[in-house]
C-alpha cells in the first residue's frame, strides 16, 4: 500500500493518522498492519485512542498502535493462508 500525506488545516489534522489514507488502519497485510502500528508510535493521543477502542469494543483494526481482530488485542497479524505444518528453523 503507498502512502499518501495530507497537509493539515487543524490541531487534530496534526495527528499522525490524519496524515496518511485510512484504510491503511484496516489493511489486510501483515506489511501493512505494521506500517499502521508504527504511525501510532509517537503520537500524542495513542493512550486516548486505545482506551476509546477498548471502551466502544472496537472489532477491527489498529487502534492506539494495538491490532483489534475480532474485538481482541492481537500482537501480529497472519498472511492468508493455511499455517505451515513444519516450524521454520530460525537460524541465529
Amino acid at each position: 500500500m503507498q502512502l499518501t500525506v495530507f497537509e493539515p488545516t487543524s490541531a487534530l489534522d496534526d495527528l499522525p493518522c490524519r496524515s496518511v489514507e485510512p484504510e491503511l488502519f484496516f489493511a489486510e497485510s501483515p506489511a501493512d498492519v505494521e506500517l499502521a502500528k508504527a504511525v501510532c508510535t509517537d503520537c500524542p493521543v495513542r493512550d486516548a485512542c486505545l482506551q476509546g477502542a477498548l471502551e466502544r469494543k472496537e472489532p477491527w483494526g489498529v487502534w492506539g498502535g494495538e491490532l483489534f481482530v475480532q474485538g481482541v488485542i492481537v500482537a501480529r497479524k497472519r498472511p492468508r493462508g493455511r499455517p505451515r505444518k513444519v516450524d521454520v528453523a530460525v537460524v541465529a
